[in-house]
């Protein structure tokens, strides 16, 4: 008894006291997670239970809330809009992120590599506002002057912006999923006479597939979750597109333009909680997948790939 309450000095309750707070500070992210699921379920429970039509919802381009005789809550033409947004974004970000990290991870050595990693993080903190005002101010009338566009607030605009945005930090998780290879790999393939392009291509790349598609997966849902940048250079266009020329709108730019116009508990204050609802699950679902490939896929999965390693080395 006596030597286990010597060994509870301050040092020991110090390290008891660090494991609480880190459980808290663990416990605490999936409080908040379930509690803006709860608070957005709350406000739009009524809209869904009551004027919800979900054929409506997912099927009709016509988003008219506010009109006095016949009221409409189409998202498809947000949907679609924040679709190609996102789409266009990850044409512009998946080969410059991926050009990246690849230099990063495997050709850039000593301080020229911790530089860069530095400026790539510099560049995910610009606030998403800086952006839209780059959008708006120099993009748009270079766009309109290039492609003699009728305007330059569109899903060209709002794209490029939105995927030099989700850049960096589909650089960051690109880079890590490369380093994550083990060097063996590497000495390996060389060892057998390949050469450095071939050992990225051939060996690096494929090892770190699950890590690269995790990458782009969470730079997917940065684009369907910003808000001010695609807002002041998309245009804002209740619209379905059928050219990058197109304006469009987002849904989350909906919300933005519209919650702090709407009448609280009115049925557009609760259609704007269900286009919540809706992106909140959209974005679970991304991050959901992210993790699997983070983690290797599915566990009957990773069962059925490591057979072909196991017969190449009888």
């Amino acid at each position: 008894m006596n030597a286990a309450a010597d060994r509870r000095d301050l040092s020991w309750w110090v390290d008891k006291v660090a494991q609480i707070l880190v459980l808290a500070g663990g416990l605490s992210a999936i409080v908040f997670i379930v509690g803006i699921f709860l608070f957005i379920g709350r406000e739009g429970a009524g809209f869904i239970f009551e004027g919800f039509s979900l054929r409506e919802f997912l099927l009709s381009p016509r988003w008219t809330p506010t009109s006095n005789h016949n009221p409409t809550f189409g998202a498809l033409a947000l949907i679609a809009g924040t679709a190609s947004v996102t789409g266009l974004a990850m044409v512009v970000a998946v080969p410059f992120s991926l050009g990246a990290a690849i230099y990063i991870g495997e050709f850039a050595t000593g301080r020229g590599r911790e530089t860069l990693k530095v400026l790539v993080e510099l560049l995910a903190a610009i606030p998403s506002v800086v952006w839209g005002f780059v959008g708006l101010s120099i993009m748009n009338p270079l766009i309109v002057r290039v492609f003699d566009a009728p305007v330059g607030l569109n899903v060209l605009n709002s794209g490029i912006i939105l995927g030099l945005m989700a850049a960096p930090i589909m650089t960051t998780i690109a880079e890590d999923a490369l380093k994550a290879v083990p060097d063996t790999y590497r000495e390996a393939a060389e060892a057998m006479g390949a050469t450095r392009w071939q050992v990225i291509l051939k060996v690096v790349l494929p090892a770190g597939r699950n890590g690269l598609v995790a990458a782009t997966l969470l730079g997917v849902g940065r684009g369907f979750g910003e808000t001010m940048a695609v807002l002041m250079a998309s245009g804002h266009a209740v619209n379905l597109p059928t050219s990058p020329f197109d304006a469009v709108r987002a849904l989350t730019a909906t919300i933005a333009a519209e919650l702090g116009e709407t009448a609280e508990g009115s049925e557009h204050w609760q259609a704007l909680f269900t286009l919540g609802i809706f992106l909140f699950l959209v974005t679970f679902t991304i991050n959901f997948l992210a993790d699997v490939f983070v983690r290797g896929g599915l566990p009957g999965r990773r069962r059925r790939g490591r057979r072909p390693v196991a017969s190449a080395n009888p």
